[in-house]
């Protein structure tokens, strides 16, 4: 019955319909902009498509000439592979700007990355469509190599940034390998991605799929995430997010934190994750928070009608999250309330399903279970019947 529900629209098909047209009409209205807008090719700038030629500047190019254009613009990245070093493409622009990935980006080695904290970052873009048939591949395994070795690596380069844009819409990315995130979000307004492709292996270190942060009305919607890290990890001063139709795994599963790593970070708030599929992740759902003090808030949470396929820990609040050997003593100052957990099958890696392990200072208030059905299968395959843990949790 779970597997069945991998290879159809989950649980509510009327709302997966409605959300299917509304995509499609959003989609088809875009691809009319770009038919109808001047294009700039980055083979006329320059561009190689061998995968050797260093082809950056012919895409900065590109980019400035259509962000200075009086008209509604495309950059377009035909078919073919092309070597792109770290590339920033800055706005306010005069006019929308869009992006059409046709071929294939691939990243350098990691040393000619060691200095850059992106890889292909936006920056103060307002009205920016990413539409991609193609691919950005960062190659990020030797990355990691070194990592593990403990051989004094750089910062690991985020592949695809979006930092202080407003109102945009990515479609169809596919990116894999990514020597870090995969796509970060910050400081950003509006933002929709949807039909996207995150790949890397699950023993890839810190390969979050996205990471938002500070940003306001995010939605990831229809789109496959498998990492060695979070599917999805939502950061300090994110609010109005919405996650729709996920399937993720491996990696840690989809994350709100964690929150209070820093002094005076802000909180989280009206986040919604519903019709998803996790498979073979540590986590399903999960909020992190140290424990130390702060003021920040983690409020208005959403999770509902999800399937959990082999999951460690498919529900979870850890309010002593702390993944070294260092931690605090103390307790969280995080506020967790109003959390609404309902209509939630599957398996568990885990006797304890269900993980409410909450501040001894702060308790977790007000927090809703519906329709929770998660079962304990150990490698045996022989499932039995799951248990609990709540610790200073308030739960109606």
């Amino acid at each position: 019955m779970i597997f069945s529900l991998l290879l159809e629209p989950l649980i509510m098909p009327k709302l997966a319909v409605l959300s299917q047209t509304f995509f499609l009409v959003l989609n088809i209205a875009t691809l009319l902009q770009i038919c109808i807008a001047k294009s700039y090719n980055v083979g006329d700038f320059g561009a190689m498509a061998d995968g050797k030629t260093d082809s950056s500047s012919a895409l900065s190019k590109a980019w400035a000439a259509a962000c200075s254009s009086d008209y509604e613009s495309t950059v377009l990245v035909p078919q073919g592979m092309f070597l792109v070093n770290s590339v920033s493409l800055y706005g306010p622009c005069k006019k929308k700007v869009h992006l059409r990935l046709l071929g294939n980006i691939v990243a350098p080695s990691y040393q000619s990355l060691s200095n850059h904290q992106s890889w292909i970052s936006f920056n103060n873009v307002d009205g920016l469509s990413f539409i991609g048939s193609g691919t950005i591949d960062a190659k990020g395994s030797s990355y990691w190599s070194c990592k593990k070795q403990q051989r004094g690596c750089p910062y690991g380069a985020r592949s695809f940034s979006l930092q202080g844009c407003n109102n945009v819409l990515v479609n169809g990315l596919k990116s894999f390998d990514s020597e870090g995130v995969h796509i970060s979000i910050n400081q950003c307004n509006n933002i929709t991605m949807q039909n996207l492709i995150l790949t890397a292996p699950d023993d890839s270190p810190n390969t979050d799929g996205i990471h938002i942060g500070n940003s306001n009305f995010v939605s990831v919607l229809h789109s496959k995430i498998g990492t060695g890290d979070d599917c999805i990890s939502i950061g300090p001063g994110t609010k109005n997010m919405w996650m729709d139709h996920i399937v993720c795994g491996p990696g840690h599963g989809i994350s709100i934190g964690s929150i209070d790593g820093t002094p005076r970070e802000e909180g989280v708030e009206d986040i919604e994750v519903k019709n998803s599929v996790f498979r073979n992740t540590d986590n399903g759902v999960r909020i992190k928070t140290w424990a130390k003090p702060s003021n920040a808030t983690v409020m208005n949470v959403k999770f509902t009608n999800l399937v959990m396929k082999n999951v460690t820990n498919p529900i979870i609040i850890d309010q002593e999250y702390c993944p070294q050997s260092n931690c605090p003593k103390g307790s969280s100052g995080v506020k967790i309330s109003n959390v609404n957990i309902s209509s939630v099958i599957g398996t568990s890696r885990n006797l304890q399903t269900l993980i409410l392990d909450c501040s001894s200072t702060n308790p977790c208030q007000n927090i809703k279970l519906q329709d929770i059905n998660l079962v304990y299968s150990d490698k045996m395959k022989k499932t039995q019947r799951a248990t609990s843990l709540f610790k200073h949790a308030y739960v109606n």
